[in-house]
């Protein structure tokens, strides 16, 4: 009987989190932000105690259940609408190797040592750092590497959600009257601009089409 109950509540708990999961939208496991991580873990850990505990109520573990995924669901929508508060909550990725330097402050920065480089851009098949053009770390602890070719130019975000990347200005070595004066020759502004990169030495925009006008 009690192996009866332990596998009913096994199959249920598989179901529930399959839900959740749904609901919380789809993400590759390696792509995981630290809140979906925290969620994923405690859900884990709850799940498991139910099973363990079999004669305990299900609702106390099911209620817990439904609030992280609730509450998930509420900041993954805050997160959409304001930039600020996904940086604050998933960090922003780190420009690691800029224009084939290593930017060790930023290495330090992240507590990111050079053998979890050289691993990562193994994992690549690439042999050495002087191959590389640009490395990003992602928020989700992702190595993304551009390698050196002459024939071609990255894409670098300049404006992502009406919020300038700085960092990217610097990067291309422009500033932000640059800016400003680029998108007034497209006649737009920042706060109108949903997504603009810089390519070939060219600032492409795409603008927001739910931004009243």
């Amino acid at each position: 009987m009690e192996v009866l109950i332990v596998l009913g509540r096994t199959l249920l708990f598989y179901l529930i989190i399959t839900v959740v999961y749904r609901f919380m939208g789809k993400r590759e496991v390696g792509e995981l932000s630290i809140m979906d991580l925290i969620v994923s873990i405690l859900i884990a850990e709850l799940a498991a105690m139910a099973i363990d505990k079999y004669k305990s109520n299900l609702l106390i573990t099911i209620v817990p259940i439904l609030s992280l995924v609730i509450v998930q669901i509420i900041v993954a929508k805050v997160s959409l609408k304001s930039p600020k508060t996904r940086e604050k909550i998933e960090g922003e990725p780190s420009v690691i190797i800029n224009r084939g330097k290593v930017n060790f402050e930023e290495m330090l920065k992240q507590r990111y040592n050079l053998d979890d480089l050289l691993t990562q851009l193994r994992e690549k098949s690439i042999k050495s750092i002087e191959e590389v053009d640009y490395a990003i770390l992602e928020t989700s602890g992702k190595l993304s590497v551009f390698v050196k070719n002459d024939n071609r130019d990255y894409p670098l975000p300049v404006i992502l959600d009406g919020e300038v990347q700085e960092e990217t200005l610097i990067q291309i070595g422009k500033n932000k009257k640059w800016l400003i004066k680029s998108l007034d020759e497209n006649q737009t502004k920042i706060d109108k601009v949903f997504y603009a990169f810089y390519k070939n030495h060219d600032l492409f925009i795409i603008k927001n089409e739910n931004v009243s006008k």
